[in-house]
């Protein structure tokens, strides 16, 4: 851990400080709100497939999963 000094508003001072302790703690939450932070002081716009590319990170790739569904007419339904 360092300590550092930043400059800004002061009505952004808890904010920065809340971000702070938040980004000094270990976990997965805090390795995603790194990204969305990251994402949103970005200088380049974002760029199109990260939803294809989250689900080709998905642990079930490659499991073969076959997802059927019944396509009879006579379902019944109860309203």
């Amino acid at each position: 851990m360092v300590r550092f000094e930043v400059i800004g508003r002061d009505a952004d001072r808890e904010l920065i400080r809340s971000l702070a302790r938040r980004l000094a703690e270990d976990g997965p939450h805090v390795d995603c709100l790194r990204t969305v932070v990251k994402r949103g002081i970005a200088d380049e716009p974002s760029r199109k497939g990260g939803i294809l590319e989250a689900l080709r990170r998905s642990p079930i790739v490659g499991e073969n999963i076959v997802a059927e569904r019944s396509l009879d007419d006579d379902r019944e339904i109860d309203l």
